[in-house]
């Protein structure tokens, strides 16, 4: 089994993928990241760049984790990513981080987090950012 982090270059994202580093070693599993565009605006900010990915291989290495790296441009929403790769590497869990959003922005702009909570096949790990 392996278990999943949705990664974005945030802090968010790095909480995500420390709690997903702290259950690989728990349940001594590989982990699988996903960063994901949709490619349809010219600059992602969650799209993570050439030195963000190499913090984080560094951090993983540190770590001493088996991991590998999904980065793609693909069209799709980031939530449908993560749950895709989720299913193709048969995962146990699914790490994600939740950012702080009023009830209001919840209502009309909809939330990656939830779709991933409400579409998964296995467990999901929401984690909130220390600020």
């Amino acid at each position: 089994m392996t278990i999943v982090v949705g990664y974005v270059p945030t802090p968010e994202g790095e909480a995500a993928l420390d709690a997903a580093i702290v259950e690989a070693r728990l349940r001594d599993q590989p982990l699988h990241v996903v960063n994901s565009s949709r490619g349809d605006v010219l600059a992602d900010p969650r799209f993570a760049s050439e030195r963000a990915l190499d913090q984080v291989r560094a951090k993983l290495d540190g770590a001493g984790v088996v991991y590998e790296i999904d980065q793609r441009v693909a069209g799709h929403d980031a939530s449908d990513e993560v749950v895709d790769a989720a299913d193709r590497v048969k995962a146990s869990l699914i790490v994600i981080g939740m950012r702080r959003r009023t009830p209001t922005g919840k209502l009309i702009t909809g939330s990656q987090a939830q779709r991933i909570l409400l579409d998964a096949h296995c467990p999901v790990l929401a984690v909130k950012a220390t600020y």
